[in-house]
C-alpha cells in the first residue's frame, strides 16, 4: 500500500499521513490481519509499504500505542496486545461531545495526575524521564508550528503517568485515552479545535513547568504544576460552559 508523501502534487500534510497510516494499521488490527501477539511489520518494511517517512510511521505506532492496541519491546519489536476488558467502558455514562462531561472528566485527572506527578518526580527512571522529554518537546514543535497538539499532549501525560512506576495510573489513562484531552472532543470527528497562540502559549508553559519540577525532583512542586495546569483547564471549560447556557 502506498500513501502519498509530502512531496507530492497536493500531498497532505505530515499531520494527515500519520492519521492515515494510523487508520490502516488500525484497520488491520480490528479485522484480525494482526491477532494479539502478532509482532507488526519492521519500522523499515512499513516506511516502505506506506511509502511514508520513519518519523510518520513512529508518530502512527506511538497513537496505537496510547490507545492500548500494541507495546513495543525493546530490541524485539512491537506487538499487538489483547483487546481491552471491559473497563474502558468503565465511564459508560461520560458524553465527551458535552462539556460538563469534560468538566467532570478533568476533576478527576486533576486528582489523580497531581499524584501522579509527584510520584514521577520521585520515582522516574533516567530512561522514563528522557521520554517525559520528548514527549514535551515534540509537544513543543507542534504547537509552535501551529500543528494539532492533542496526541503530543496526551503522550506528554501518559509518560509522566508511566515514570510512577505504579501502572494503574497508566491505565488510567489509557481507560480514558486521547480523546479526553478537551480541544480534541469538542471538536468534529477527525478534527481538533484551535486554541488561539496565547493559549497554546499557555499550554506551552504549563507543561514546561510540570517538566522542570519533575526534572528536579521536587515532589510538591510537581503535584502543584499539574494541579495548576488541570485546574486552569477546567476554568476555560467551565466558562464554555456557561455560554452554551
Amino acid at each position: 500500500m502506498t500513501i502519498a508523501t509530502a512531496s507530492d502534487t497536493n500531498a497532505p500534510q505530515p499531520r494527515t499521513l500519520v492519521a492515515k497510516v494510523n487508520d490502516v494499521l488500525r484497520s488491520h488490527i480490528a479485522e484480525g490481519r494482526y491477532r494479539p501477539g502478532d509482532r507488526l511489520p519492521s519500522e523499515a518494511q512499513l516506511t516502505k509499504e506506506f511509502n511514508v517517512s520513519r518519523t510518520v510511521v513512529r508518530e502512527a505506532i506511538a497513537a496505537l500505542r496510547s490507545d492500548g492496541l500494541v507495546e513495543a519491546r525493546h530490541g524485539v519489536g512491537v506487538f499487538v496486545l489483547e483487546p481491552a476488558p471491559a473497563a474502558r467502558n468503565s465511564f459508560h455514562n461520560v458524553d465527551l461531545a458535552r462539556v460538563s462531561s469534560l468538566i467532570e472528566m478533568l476533576e478527576i485527572r486533576t486528582a489523580v495526575e497531581g499524584d501522579a506527578a509527584g510520584l514521577a518526580a520521585l520515582r522516574r527512571s533516567p530512561g522514563q524521564e528522557g521520554k517525559i522529554i520528548e514527549a514535551f518537546e515534540a509537544f513543543r514543535i507542534r504547537a509552535e508550528s501551529g500543528e494539532p497538539t492533542a496526541e503530543t499532549d496526551f503522550a506528554f501525560h501518559l509518560a509522566i503517568a508511566e515514570a510512577t512506576n505504579n501502572p494503574r495510573f497508566a491505565e488510567f489513562l489509557h481507560v480514558l485515552g486521547p480523546a479526553v484531552i478537551p480541544r480534541r472532543a469538542v471538536a468534529r470527528e477527525g478534527e481538533e479545535a484551535a486554541l488561539p497562540s496565547v493559549e497554546m502559549r499557555r499550554l506551552l508553559d504549563e507543561h514546561e513547568a510540570i517538566l522542570d519540577a519533575v526534572q528536579s525532583g521536587d515532589e510538591e512542586q510537581a503535584r502543584a504544576a499539574m494541579r495548576h495546569h488541570l485546574k486552569n483547564s477546567q476554568t476555560r471549560y467551565r466558562s464554555m460552559l456557561r455560554t452554551l447556557r
